[in-house]
């Protein structure tokens, strides 16, 4: 199978995929508990006043209607009105959007690079030491879950220390100085949750490329070792360490839902899990096709990274 075909198989997949998510979403949606109009009317309000903001808020047309009726808008660029405030949803995911995507991208300049780094010196030094410490040190962060990170975080760093603010609030005027300060223990959370998972990967991939027939050649000719690891098993271990950094970041979206809830962030995932509690259709499915897509297009590139360092993925017999 040629690189192009193998590219269009997977955007195909892909887009099947998404849709399956569309279609899944808007159906967890009609399952939430309660009824939109009257969380938004409250409850000492007559049956009348309910159902005419149901037939308002085209409630009470069948699912599939209204399901067709959004996928519709939506590939117009309408991606409809808050029920709860009645402005348009656009301009708000475009904001929130922006700062998640500002958060993972910190978050992923932090940990990746010093994760990379560590699987290294781990792998240079394997059996020793520093490796024994690294590897102890990445399966310690693995093994706890992200809200308890970010609350251990929160409690030592800006409760107890008073280093950095309790609510990571931020604005559209805000300088990138501050930002960055607001922002920062969020991105550690992050950093832990992928960082560790790079980390280990990382260390695999050149260890194992470590033993192949080429590396005792090169030692033979009486290379050192931080050399045969950075000119030879680094450049062939790019790919694999690639395809898993891909499928790091796309399980950060997972944890950035968590992350932003627990410290007060004003992305895409804590607006979400706002919406879910107060009935608010229409920023859940946008919301949830966001993470979705994210999710899915970074498992198309991860799969692409995996194909473009094994030739023997596109060309199988």
């Amino acid at each position: 199978m040629t690189l192009s075909r193998l590219i269009a198989r997977r955007a195909i997949e892909g887009i099947a995929t998404l849709a399956v998510i569309a279609v899944l979403l808007f159906g967890g949606v009609e399952l939430i508990p309660g009824d939109p109009a009257r969380t938004i009317l409250g409850q000492s309000v007559t049956e009348e006043a309910v159902r005419n903001l149901r037939v308002a808020l085209r409630l009470d047309q069948p699912v599939h209607e209204r399901f067709l009726s959004w996928v519709e808008a939506a590939a117009q660029g309408d991606l409809g009105t808050s029920i709860l405030n009645g402005r348009p949803v656009a301009p708000d995911f475009a904001w929130r959007a922006k700062n998640t995507l500002f958060l993972a991208g910190y978050a992923a300049a932090m940990s990746i690079p010093i994760s990379i780094m560590l699987g290294l010196l781990a792998a240079l030094y394997r059996d020793r030491l520093l490796d024994r410490a690294i590897s102890l040190g990445s399966l310690a962060t693995i093994s706890f879950p992200e809200f308890f990170v970010g609350y251990v975080l929160l409690t030592v760093f800006a409760l107890n220390l008073g280093w950095f603010p309790v609510l990571s609030s931020v604005t559209p005027e805000m300088g990138l100085a501050e930002r960055l300060s607001r922002c920062f223990l969020p991105a550690v959370t992050l950093s832990c949750l992928i960082g560790a998972y790079v980390l280990r990967i990382t260390r695999a991939a050149i260890i194992s490329i470590l033993s192949r027939p080429y590396i005792e050649m090169a030692e033979l000719k009486g290379a050192s070792r931080t050399a045969i690891v950075l000119r030879h098993a680094l450049v062939n271990a790019v790919g694999p360490i690639a395809n898993v950094v891909a499928l790091a970041l796309a399980y950060m979206v997972v944890g950035i839902v968590v992350t932003e809830v627990v410290f007060t962030y004003p992305g895409l995932g804590q607006w979400m899990v706002d919406s879910v509690a107060k009935h608010d259709m229409n920023v859940i499915l946008v919301c949830g096709l966001a993470f979705g897509a994210t999710y899915v297009g970074l498992n198309v590139l991860a799969d692409i990274a995996a194909a473009l360092a094994s030739p023997r993925l596109r060309h199988p017999r």
